[in-house]
């Protein structure tokens, strides 16, 4: 779906009600983070009524945040619509963050089974997958002021992703909202990814690696609960490689990070990865990725595939952030034709860590 049309029905839907504070808030911050129009956002703003007070601190918020010149106009008009009106109520005090260490870990027996079941479950996965095509999105940006706070989009790229007997190919569709034909995948430049079907998982887990897994607590994803474990993969033995395209300089790095696995299924939700060893004259350092998983329904069968990919690094003070996100999985047949449909980027809550709740101790 294009960000025009997916503006448009927001716009339709925020219409037919009033809104909170909290929810324009939301919803400027959200078309900044996304660079939708800000002609469009403003014409949304304008067809809302708000049921609080919009303080000026508020707006003034969300100048800071980076909300334009139309919307800010529509903004300022909603605060002077509201000034009579109450408040927002005080926001309810939030739940207890979550446990980074669970107070009682399993014993040492136990996590071992749990982390032989992850593991049997990792290197198992690819076998289990159907043949099936997906979108994937990748977004690329840079700051070359190296602080974080000025990313710049470098392109957003649209692939046909096939997967077929175990491997995958790719094919350019669009680049920067274009159609493209005979671009190679392997020749877009800069950083891309591919071969996230099972391979980041299967390397932490795979014998040879002899990975160290260690209790780190007991989270939530996406509404289930999982067993979280740190793991590290030293250098010696690992097969993480770093290539610099441009020195032609190529290095094998150590690493380390977590694993989110089902606590019910041993199904792996979530990775963190962050390199180590990395010499410190090779020109590029910091590198961390995270690979998030969700379940798609393929042919009326659910499966538990990529839903989004996502990388850190820094070159000297140059800083790229590219993720690649995956969507509209279907069936592998010989007659699948291309399709140019643009799916709608990831829920925030998709990819975050929900807050666990310590146990509540039972009065004696």
């Amino acid at each position: 779906m294009k960000w025009a049309a997916f503006l448009v029905l927001t716009a339709v839907l925020l219409a037919q009600r009033t809104m909170t504070v909290a929810e324009v808030t939301g919803f400027v911050k959200s078309s900044v983070q996304q660079r939708l129009d800000d002609r469009q956002v403003a014409d949304v703003l304008k067809k809302t009524k708000l049921t609080e007070k919009l303080e000026p601190s508020v707006v003034a918020e969300l100048q800071a945040s980076g909300a334009g010149p139309r919307t800010m106009a529509a903004l300022k008009d909603l605060a002077d619509a509201s000034a009579s009106l109450p408040p927002p109520a005080a926001p309810a005090e939030k739940p207890a963050a979550r446990l980074s260490v669970m107070s009682t870990a399993p014993d040492v027996q136990t996590q071992a089974a749990i982390i032989e079941k992850i593991r049997e479950y990792a290197l198992n996965y690819t076998q289990n997958l159907p043949n099936f095509i997906c979108t994937q999105v990748t977004r690329r940006q840079a700051d070359p002021t190296g602080t974080g706070d000025h990313y710049q989009t470098i392109d957003k790229i649209q692939e046909q992703l096939t997967y077929n007997d175990h491997h995958e190919q790719y094919k350019v569709v669009m680049i920067n909202g274009q159609m493209v034909q005979n671009k190679d995948h392997e020749k877009l430049g800069g950083a891309v990814t591919s071969g996230e079907f099972g391979s980041m998982m299967a390397e932490i887990f795979v014998p040879d690696s002899e990975a160290e897994f260690d209790w780190h607590h007991l989270g939530k994803w996406d509404g289930h609960v999982v067993n979280v474990f740190s793991y590290r993969v030293r250098q010696p033995l690992s097969h993480y490689t770093i290539e610099h395209t441009p020195s032609g300089r190529k290095i094998i790095a150590g690493y380390h990070g977590l694993i989110y696995a089902d606590r019910e299924t041993n199904a792996v939700r979530h990775i963190t990865l962050e390199t180590e060893d990395i010499p410190k004259d090779f020109p590029i350092q910091d590198v961390k990725t995270e690979l998030t998983y969700d379940v798609a329904k393929i042919a009326d069968q659910e499966f538990i595939l990529p839903l989004k990919w996502e990388m850190h690094s820094r070159d000297g003070k140059y800083l790229v952030w590219n993720s690649a996100e995956y969507a509209l999985y279907r069936k592998f047949e010989t007659t699948t034709t291309l399709t140019f449909d643009t799916p709608d980027p990831v829920p925030e809550s998709k990819t975050k860590e929900e807050p666990v709740a310590p146990p509540v101790k039972k009065k004696q």
